[in-house]
């Protein structure tokens, strides 16, 4: 198995830009979206510990850390060259986190009711998870694809390395220390126990 980068990416120093760490980002969410799809396979109830594990990743990392980035630093800085957010590719994005945000807070409930001995509430999971797994794979693809190189075209170099050291603050200051390395290591915890 391939080792997730072990620190935060943003002190990374072979990062010039925020879209590589987002994109980064990108690879180890979508290695846990890998895990969920091989939980959705399995008895649900023999791995709950497991599902809470990797909705815990995703409400963290890929939420309030990942999505952050993009929401609260670069998105704003598109905007701020002229990349508009209502009616362009920036609405879409933000109206696909909070799809994304409504399927994990779905799957929340969903286990919470499995614990309670609720076994009903497993078709209910299964299928926020095959949704949510569906939307981010093809959200994380036009990030990817067009709207980083979009933000990398009209992003000047010397504002992209403050964008970076606004990524690093949030990190340390907002997450606090280890917040980010706590959730790599998470990741790599899921996929060995995946397999």
């Amino acid at each position: 198995m391939e080792q997730l980068v072990s620190h935060g990416c943003c002190g990374d120093h072979r990062f010039e830009k925020p879209t590589q760490v987002l994109s980064e980002e990108h690879r180890v969410i979508e290695r846990v979206l890998d895990v969920l799809e091989r939980l959705a396979k399995r008895p649900v109830a023999e791995s709950l510990g497991d599902w809470k594990k990797a909705l815990d990743f995703f409400r963290h990392f890929a939420d309030e850390c990942h999505h952050h980035k993009e929401e609260k630093v670069l998105f704003p800085a598109m905007e701020a060259h002229g990349i508009p957010r209502d009616g362009g590719p920036i609405g879409v994005m933000l109206a696909e986190h909070e799809e994304g945000r409504s399927h994990v807070r779905a799957m929340i409930a969903a286990v919470e009711h499995l614990e309670g001995g609720n076994p009903s509430a497993t078709e209910f999971l299964l299928s926020h998870a095959g949704a949510y797994l569906a939307m981010l794979r093809e959200h994380i693809q036009k990030e990817d694809d067009i709207l980083f190189r979009i933000a990398d075209e009209v992003i000047p170099p010397d504002e992209q390395r403050e964008l970076l050291k606004t990524f690093e603050e949030h990190e340390t200051l907002e997450m606090g220390a280890g917040i980010h390395e706590k959730y790599l290591k998470l990741a790599e915890e899921l996929e060995g126990q995946a397999e």
